[in-house]
C-alpha cells in the first residue's frame, strides 16, 4: 500500500488534498469567528449619560455601540406630532406609548431643517386616553437611545401607528429624523423638572445583558467545513486503496494465467 501511494501522481493528489484541506480549515475559522455577535457596550459606558449630538447623527444607522446608551437632549417638543403605539407591556401589563417629535439644537440641518428625534414621553394603560401635548418652548430630556423598528403595514385609527419606525415617522411629521428613538426617564421644560401627567407612567427601560449572543447558523457551517477538510483526506485514501486493490488483482490475474499457462505447457510434455 505505502508503495502506491508513493506513485508521483498520489503524492501530488495528497499535495492536492492537503492544500484543499487548509482552505476548506481556514473557511471553518472564519465562520466560527463570526458565530460570536458583537458583545453590547459595557453599563459603566451606557449609564453616563452623553448629549445625543455627540454621540449620533441624524440619517446614521444605529449600530450596537451606540444603542443602549443613555443620552441627554436639548430643544424643543415640535406641536401636533403626538402619536400613541398600542401594544405596548409595562410590568406585564398591556397598554400603548404616547410619542412625540423632539426638535434636537445644535444638530446639523438637512435642507434648512432642524432633524427630529422620535421621544417616548411614557406608557398608558389606555390607548384611547392620550395626555396632553408637551408644553411649548425650551426642554429638555434625558433617557435611553434605541434603535427604530420595522414598519408594520396595515390600517390603524387616527393618531395611532403600529410600531415606531423611524422611517414612517420620518413621512408622517414630514421633518429630517434620526433612525433611532429615546425612551424617556426625566423631562424638563425651562430647567424645571416636568411633572408626569395624570394616567402617564415613564417607560424605563434597562441596560442589555451582557452575554455575547452566539449564531447557531455559522456554527453549523463551520462543522460542515471542518468535515469537508476530512473527508478530502479521505477521497484521497480511497483512490490509493482503489489504486492498491487493482493492482494486486490484476497481479492476482497474472499469477492464475501463469499457473494456467505452466500447467498447459506439462500437460502438452506429457502427451
Amino acid at each position: 500500500m505505502l508503495k502506491t501511494a508513493l506513485k508521483p501522481r498520489w503524492i501530488l493528489s495528497l499535495i492536492f488534498a492537503l492544500v484543499l484541506a487548509s482552505v476548506f480549515v481556514l473557511l471553518s475559522q472564519w465562520q466560527f469567528s463570526q458565530s460570536e455577535g458583537e458583545a453590547p457596550p459595557p453599563p459603566t459606558q451606557t449609564e453616563t449619560v452623553r448629549p445625543l449630538t455627540e454621540t449620533f447623527k441624524p440619517g446614521d444607522p444605529l449600530y450596537k455601540p451606540d444603542a443602549d446608551q443613555r443620552v441627554s437632549i436639548e430643544g424643543s417638543f415640535v406641536a401636533g406630532t403626538q402619536l400613541v403605539i398600542p401594544g405596548r407591556l409595562q410590568d406585564d401589563r398591556e397598554g400603548a406609548w404616547v410619542v412625540n417629535a423632539f426638535e434636537v439644537a445644535g444638530a446639523p440641518e438637512t435642507a434648512g431643517t432642524t432633524p427630529v428625534i422620535a421621544v417616548v414621553r411614557g406608557w398608558i394603560a389606555d390607548d384611547a386616553a392620550a395626555p396632553p401635548e408637551p408644553k411649548a418652548g425650551p426642554a429638555a430630556v434625558v433617557g435611553r437611545l434605541l434603535p427604530t423598528e420595522a414598519p408594520i403595514a396595515g390600517p390603524m385609527p387616527q393618531g395611532q401607528v403600529a410600531s415606531l419606525s423611524a422611517a414612517h415617522l420620518v413621512n408622517l411629521w414630514d421633518r429630517p429624523a434620526y433612525s433611532g428613538f429615546v425612551t424617556a426617564s426625566d423631562i424638563s421644560h425651562q430647567g424645571q423638572s416636568a411633572a408626569v401627567p395624570a394616567g402617564v407612567e415613564r417607560v424605563l427601560v434597562g441596560p442589555q445583558p451582557q452575554e455575547t449572543p452566539l449564531n447557531w447558523l455559522n456554527i453549523f457551517y463551520a462543522i460542515e467545513w471542518f468535515v469537508f477538510a476530512g473527508f478530502a483526506f479521505f477521497l484521497w485514501w480511497r483512490l490509493v486503496a482503489d489504486d492498491y486493490r487493482r493492482q494486486h488483482e490484476d497481479a492476482e490475474d497474472e499469477e492464475v494465467a501463469r499457473q494456467s499457462s505452466t500447467s498447459q505447457s506439462q500437460n502438452e510434455v506429457t502427451k
